[in-house]
């Protein structure tokens, strides 16, 4: 079973930009890795997901074509980028995965078995 630790939240103005990666140890092949985030009084929210394998990816609504989400095997990393960020995209961004070596993974968290422990991403004037 793999472990993640997930880097580089911070403070950020609106209509910035933050990248948050999740460092993952052992092999990132055959897996389904997402990002999640849950505001503060708020239920945890699907973001992003990818294919470790093939590189398919799958998104909210509320973050296309402000997101991206990738993942580099020679780091044993994944990557979530944040442009054009809004106050509302304040919360603990966590990196999760579940065993899956093809198709288009998902976003729902019951699917995700494995959980780094978050880091915080503030976007405020």
């Amino acid at each position: 079973q793999v472990q993640m630790v997930e880097s580089g939240g911070g403070s950020v103005q609106p209509g910035g930009s933050l990248t948050v990666s999740c460092k993952v140890s052992g092999s990132m092949y055959n897996l389904c890795m997402g990002w999640f985030r849950q505001a503060q009084g708020r239920e945890r929210e699907g973001v992003a997901a990818i294919q470790t394998n093939n590189g398919a990816t799958e998104y909210t609504d509320s973050v296309k074509g402000r997101f991206t989400v990738s993942r580099d095997h020679a780091k044993n990393t994944l990557y979530l980028q944040m442009n054009s960020l809004k106050p509302e995209d304040t919360a603990v961004y966590y990196c999760a995965s579940y065993a899956q070596a093809w198709g288009v993974c998902t976003v729902r968290s019951t699917d995700y078995s494995t959980w780094g422990q978050g880091t915080q991403v503030t976007v405020s004037s």
